[in-house]
């Protein structure tokens, strides 16, 4: 599985719960979003999944009252980016 979180899970379990994570994912991003989700995750696999666990705990916990735009989505993408570069500098 590409996200790692195999934990002792059967592979029938996994799949269920990307699929749980695909509709979730489907319900709260326009299509712009999700196009762009999909380009991400080809170039920036970790980051991508990184977004994906973000959005869907921000959509459980009931912090998503809309549907998320191509732009809002960008905003995302650049605080994530920024907070992992911040993390990467050296003084």
């Amino acid at each position: 599985m590409p996200n790692g979180v195999s934990g002792g899970m059967s592979p029938a379990e996994l799949e269920r719960i990307e699929e749980i994570k695909r509709m979730i994912l489907k319900n709260i991003l326009t299509k712009e979003a999700r196009e762009r989700l999909s380009r991400v995750k080809l170039v920036k696999p970790d980051l991508a999944l990184q977004l994906e666990l973000y959005l869907v705990q921000l959509y459980q916990t009931g912090k998503l009252r809309t549907k998320l735009t191509d732009e809002q989505l960008k905003s995302i993408l650049e605080s994530l980016s920024s907070e992992k570069k911040f993390k990467i500098i050296k003084k």
